[in-house]
């Protein structure tokens, strides 16, 4: 997905939770930034029910309706009692992925954005909840170097920096072409082709010390069409991922438990105490955290097998029960 995409569906999210309004096609196209770049009402159109499919194969439920009797036209919105979840603990892997969601949030661009966005929102009338606690609370931090490497990737641009290898004291200058910025086990990864050692590599964001600086002018880098930036990182790293060591059946509720959603595999249909749902199974990398990971979710996941997981979470389950009693 590219960055202007991406920067959209994060406006559009926003928007639609920040109001208890329905919000129409051509109300959405005239406050949501990214709508203007569109050159037609066909267009907007198409942009429009593409984002919309691609917000609800990630899980985001969408509500359709209208205000009052009187609109000739349907709207939309994101209800906050389907789209946010309860307290779950991540995976390293899963963390990595939260990151890469949220790495924008930690930068001034998008929070500025997304601030100008709810100007918009209440100069065009429309009620925007100013007590709904915030739709993304950030708790994995970008590096310094994250944008100023991001924006030489986007404009094709060579950098200079200095680096620190593990272990090692001393900094070492490095010359680099960038193919992108991506994320691997909660770390940050810049990955180019080294000018010093004349061969590709990557380096950790982390280990970069003082500031990154263009060099050249932009345009003069290219990217391999066949590199895999994140099995490059994967690989360069010298481990492999680990192997599932179990499989959970579960019950998901429908329109509910979007992190279990997006992990796990549907294998079937499955009604529980009249609720109709997902028969789903999950591999469990970290089977000691799974439980407190799907407890988090409350009733919305029913483990089904394994009896010792099953058990687990109905033991936190309980336990939580009791204190709020």
């Amino acid at each position: 997905m590219s960055t202007a995409r991406a920067e959209r569906l994060v406006n559009l999210v926003l928007a639609l939770l920040s109001t208890r309004q329905y919000l129409t096609a051509d109300r959405i196209r005239g406050i949501v930034p990214g709508y203007t770049d569109a050159t037609s009402d066909e267009a907007f159109s198409r942009m429009f029910e593409r984002d919309k499919t691609e917000l609800r194969e990630l899980g985001i439920p969408l509500e359709t309706g209208r205000n009052s009797v009187f609109d000739s036209q349907d709207g939309y919105r994101i209800a906050r009692r389907d789209y946010e979840l309860g307290e779950i603990e991540l995976a390293p892997d899963e963390a990595a992925a939260v990151g890469l969601a949220v790495r924008l949030w930690d930068s001034p661009e998008l929070t500025g954005q997304a601030q100008g966005a709810l100007v918009k929102l209440r100069a065009a009338g429309v009620e925007v909840d100013h007590t709904a606690p915030p739709v993304v609370e950030s708790r994995v931090r970008t590096e310094p170097a994250f944008s100023p490497l991001l924006a030489a990737v986007q404009c094709r641009r060579a950098v200079r920096f200095d680096y620190r290898r593990s272990g090692s004291p001393e900094l070492m200058t490095r010359t680099l072409e960038p193919w992108g910025v991506v994320s691997w086990r909660a770390r940050w990864y810049v990955v180019g082709h080294d000018r010093d050692r004349g061969a590709p590599r990557c380096f950790r964001l982390s280990r970069i010390v003082g500031e990154v600086g263009p060099i050249g002018a932009p345009g003069e880098v290219d990217r391999p069409a066949d590199v895999n930036l994140l099995e490059f990182v994967a690989g360069s790293s010298g481990s492999k991922e680990p192997a599932p060591v179990a499989t959970a059946k579960l019950w998901i509720a429908d329109r509910r438990a979007a992190g279990v959603r997006r992990r796990a595999k549907p294998v079937g249909r499955l009604t529980v105490d009249g609720v109709e749902g997902d028969l789903a199974e999950l591999e469990l990398y970290y089977p000691e955290s799974a439980a407190d990971w799907i407890a988090g979710h409350g009733p919305d996941v029913l483990v089904l097998e394994p009896d010792v997981l099953a058990k687990a979470v109905q033991e936190r389950l309980r336990a939580v029960a009791g204190e709020s009693a």
